[in-house]
C-alpha cells in the first residue's frame, strides 16, 4: 500500500520542542509529535470504499493486514510523523484555554487525484492535550461518528469524512451520562478525513496568549493551502479570508437547518476553518419539530445549542474568530461589517431555503407569513420534521382540505388535534395551494425538486442505537445496512422503508436516542 504522503502542517508550522507525551501547556507551537497507542487485537468492522479510492487505496488493500495495522494505530506509515494539534476554544460561551487534540492523532496528508486529505485517528490514545482523559474512544461513539459523517456528506452537508471503523480489542471505561455509573465498553478507532482539521480554536489559542508570530504563521499557512486564490497574505487578505470562512460557515449551518440536524456542542474548538461539520458527539436529528430541542444533556438547562439557535451561535463563534484575527489586521471595521452582513445574508437565504422545502422557488411578498405560520403549526403538537416535508410533496393543489391526510404519518398523535387546530391547518393548506399555483411548475416537476431538497432518510438517533446494540453483541450487519441506506437519502429505496418511520415510543427517553452526552 503506497500512499502519496505529505506533511505540510508538521513541516511548515512550529512544533512543540518537548517530545514527551505528558499533559502540559504547550506554547509557541501548533502541534506536538505523538504516536498512537498500540491496540490489543484490531479488527476491521467497516470501510468507506469511495474514501479509500480517494486516497489511492484499492479494495484488496483495505482488507490487508497492513491497512488494519496502520489505521488501528499499531503501525506508522513510512515517512509519517504523527502529531496532535494545539488549540483552545470557547465552550458553552466561556473561554476554556488550551484544549487540543485530546483523542485524535494526525497521520499526515495524502495527495491523490488532485485532492489533499488529512488523515486522523480518533480514539488512538492519549496526547499532551488529553487533560484527565485516556484519549480512547468506545465502539458506541465511533459508530455514531463513522455513520454520521457519511450520512451528512450524502445529504449534501459540508462535513469531514470517514475511512474506516476498527475494533481495538481493548476495553475502555466510560461513564455515559456522567452520573457515577462507569462501565467497560468495547474500544474502537475511526479514521476520519478532511482537507484540514484546523479549527477556530487553533487561531484563538495564539491570540489569547498574544503569540502573534505563531498566529501569523498559522493564518498564512491556512491561506496558502486552503484559500490560495486570495493571494499573498496582507491585512486586506486576512479580512477576505475571514469573509470566506463566514460564508462557508453560513452555508454549513443553513444545510443543518434544512435537514433538521442539531450538532449539540458548537464550541469554537468544534468549528472548522473550512466550514465543515466536525466532531460528531451528542448530535441528533429533529424528531418532533422543535426549535428549542438540543440532544446534549450538558446543555439541557440553558439550551445554548438548540436547533433554532444554531445560526446565531455560528455568528457568535465567528465573532470570536474575528477577535483572534484582529491582531493581524488592527482594524475592526471590515470584520464588523462581515459579522453584521452574516445576519442579513442568513435571513435571506433561510427564507429561500424554507420556501424551497415547500416547493416554492420564486419569491413572493406573502411567503414570510406562510413560512412563519407553518413553523407555529408544526410546534403545536409533535410532528416529525423529515416525514412532514417529504410527504408534503404529494400535496395536490386541487384538494387543499386533504392536506392533513397527506401528511398524517408525520404526526405522533394526530387524533389529539382539536377542531380549532385542524381549522388552522386547513386555512394554511388553502393558502399554500394558492401559493403553489403561482409557481411555473407542473406537479411532477415540483415533486422531483422537493424530493431533492427534503430527504427521505436521515440518521435518526434511534437507528444508530439499534446498530450499536447489535454491535455490542458482535452483530455488525445493522451498521452495514444503515451505511447502505445513507448513501442515497433522497431516493425511495423500497427495501429500506422500515427506516422511514417516526421515532418509536421505546426510544423517546432511552439513553442514546434522546439523551446524549459528550461521551456519546
Amino acid at each position: 500500500m503506497k500512499l502519496n504522503l505529505k506533511n505540510t502542517f508538521s513541516k511548515e508550522l512550529p512544533a512543540d520542542t518537548n517530545t514527551e507525551n505528558s499533559r502540559r501547556q504547550v506554547t509557541a507551537a501548533c502541534f506536538s509529535f505523538v504516536n498512537p497507542k498500540k491496540t490489543a487485537k484490531p479488527e476491521l468492522l467497516h470501510v468507506v470504499p469511495s474514501m479509500a479510492h480517494a486516497l489511492g487505496i484499492s479494495e484488496e488493500e483495505t482488507q490487508s493486514k497492513g491497512f488494519l495495522e496502520i489505521f488501528s494505530g499499531n503501525a506508522i506509515l513510512p515517512s509519517s510523523k504523527p502529531y496532535a494539534m494545539c488549540y483552545g476554544g470557547h465552550q458553552f460561551g466561556n473561554w476554556a484555554g488550551q484544549l487540543g487534540d485530546g483523542r485524535a492523532i494526525n497521520l499526515g496528508e495524502i495527495e491523490h487525484l488532485g485532492q489533499r486529505w488529512a488523515l486522523q485517528l480518533k480514539g488512538a490514545g492519549e496526547t499532551p492535550y488529553s487533560r484527565s482523559a485516556d484519549g480512547l474512544a468506545v465502539l458506541r461513539s465511533s459508530i455514531r461518528e463513522y455513520l454520521c459523517s457519511e450520512a451528512m456528506h450524502y445529504l449534501g452537508v459540508p462535513t469531514t469524512r470517514a475511512l474506516s471503523l476498527i475494533l481495538t480489542g481493548d476495553k475502555v471505561l466510560r461513564d455515559v451520562l456522567y452520573n457515577g455509573n462507569a462501565a467497560y465498553e468495547k474500544g474502537a478507532v475511526v479514521t476520519r478525513l478532511a482537507p484540514s482539521f484546523i479549527r477556530f480554536g487553533n487561531f484563538e489559542i495564539f491570540s489569547s496568549r498574544n503569540d502573534i508570530a505563531t498566529l501569523k504563521k498559522l493564518t498564512d499557512y491556512t491561506i496558502k493551502y486552503f484559500y490560495p486564490h486570495l493571494g499573498e497574505p496582507s491585512k486586506k487578505v486576512y479580512v477576505s479570508f475571514f469573509k470566506e470562512v463566514a460564508e462557508k460557515s453560513l452555508e454549513m449551518v443553513l444545510n443543518w437547518q434544512r435537514v433538521g440536524f442539531v450538532h449539540g456542542v458548537m464550541n469554537t474548538d468544534n468549528m472548522s476553518i473550512l466550514g465543515l461539520t466536525i466532531d460528531y458527539g451528542p448530535y441528533g436529528w429533529l424528531e418532533g419539530y422543535d426549535l428549542g430541542w438540543t440532544p446534549n444533556t450538558t446543555d439541557s438547562q440553558h439550551k445554548r445549542y438548540r436547533y433554532g439557535n444554531q445560526p446565531q451561535v455560528v455568528q457568535w463563534n465567528l465573532y470570536q474568530l474575528a477577535n483572534a484575527l484582529y491582531p493581524l489586521i488592527e482594524e475592526a471595521e471590515g470584520l464588523e461589517q462581515i459579522l453584521h452582513d452574516f445576519s442579513t445574508n442568513y435571513d435571506c437565504k433561510e427564507q429561500k431555503m424554507l420556501a424551497s422545502k415547500l416547493g416554492l422557488f420564486t419569491t413572493k411578498q406573502e411567503d414570510a407569513k406562510l413560512l412563519h405560520t407553518l413553523q407555529e403549526l408544526l410546534q403545536i403538537i409533535e410532528v416529525d420534521m423529515t416525514i412532514f416535508y417529504r410527504d408534503l410533496a404529494a400535496f395536490k393543489v386541487d384538494n387543499p382540505l386533504d392536506g392533513l391526510q397527506v401528511v398524517q404519518n408525520a404526526f405522533y398523535a394526530i387524533n389529539e388535534l382539536t377542531l380549532d387546530v385542524k381549522e388552522k391547518w386547513n386555512i394554511w393548506f388553502k393558502d399554500y395551494a394558492e401559493r403553489i399555483k403561482q409557481e411555473n411548475l407542473s406537479a411532477k416537476e415540483r415533486i422531483e425538486k422537493m424530493n431533492k431538497i427534503n430527504p427521505k432518510y436521515v440518521l435518526r438517533n434511534y437507528m444508530v442505537q439499534v446498530a450499536i446494540d447489535a454491535a455490542d453483541k458482535g452483530n455488525y450487519s445493522v451498521v452495514n445496512e444503515l451505511f447502505n441506506v445513507i448513501l442515497n437519502p433522497y431516493n425511495e429505496q423500497p427495501k429500506y422503508t422500515k427506516w422511514y418511520a417516526k421515532r418509536p415510543e421505546w426510544a423517546r427517553n432511552k439513553v442514546g436516542c434522546s439523551m446524549l452526552s459528550c461521551s456519546s
